[in-house]
């Protein structure tokens, strides 16, 4: 089976974030960047699959000349091909017009399964792997914590609230969204990183996709969140209690 994997290219986790001299986006001039870490876990998890059913496993990235680097580390990985949608202004596309880049890509290979991870972590929308599958008119779920294939259909565990779980019947090909944590990620083997020097990446533009950049949104502006401390005087556990669970939210 042939399974597309959407990754995105993001700041590193522990990267010292500033608003730009612009107020749009941050500054992006001294930053490190690396996978997306949900999506690590969905190709995980697509890498796993194949281990299992055989077939090929497809990322595809969008994002400007450094994003390349996201993508050997997922050939690196494992995954057999990649597809590069060559944007320089990803930050710019919003969630609906990157559905759209990436639902175009997805047409031009027709997988059996596109995953996604359930969130990005520098917008963290959770929005673009619902929205491509319905410009695909496919079948989704989403939060997914278990993937099986069983005689051409999927069976997968949804993560509700609470500690409840919901366990759906769906038919492929379909995109569903995975939730971090559910594997235990590989890394990249030195034979894996010579290997993925050789596999292919084709580069498309969003012109050749037929994707037009229009924006449903506008984005004003970014700022880093304000620290403060302040103390409040309580004098009842009553009132402690109250202000634990209802202000702080750690009863």
């Amino acid at each position: 089976m042939k399974i597309l994997v959407a990754i995105k290219q993001v700041p590193a986790r522990d990267s010292l974030l500033t608003a730009a001299a612009s107020g749009k986006w941050i500054d992006e001039s001294n930053l490190e960047y690396e996978i997306n870490e949900p999506d690590a876990y969905a190709l995980e998890e697509a890498l796993q699959l194949k281990e299992s059913h055989g077939g090929e496993v497809v990322a595809v990235c969008a994002g400007p000349d450094r994003a390349s680097a996201t993508i050997r580390e997922a050939l690196a990985k494992g995954a057999d091909r990649a597809i590069h949608i060559a944007v320089d202004d990803i930050v710019d596309w919003d969630t609906l017009a990157t559905a759209k880049l990436l639902a175009a890509a997805v047409k031009t290979e027709a997988p059996d399964l596109v995953l996604t991870g359930l969130q990005s972590d520098d917008v963290g929308a959770g929005q673009a792997g619902v929205v491509m599958a319905e410009l695909l008119g496919l079948p989704h779920a989403t939060i997914i914590m278990q993937v099986d294939i069983e005689g051409g259909m999927l069976r997968v565990k949804r993560e509700l609230e609470d500690g409840w779980f919901q366990h759906v019947g769906m038919p492929l090909p379909a995109v569903l969204t995975i939730q971090s944590g559910i594997k235990k990620l590989r890394y990249a083997t030195l034979m894996g990183i010579k290997k993925a020097k050789t596999k292919e990446v084709k580069s498309l533009t969003p012109g050749e996709l037929g994707v037009s950049h229009v924006a449903s949104y506008e984005l004003v502006g970014v700022t880093l969140p304000q620290k403060s401390k302040q103390t409040q005087m309580v004098k009842t556990v009553a009132e402690l209690v109250e202000k634990l669970k209802n202000e702080v939210h750690v009863l």
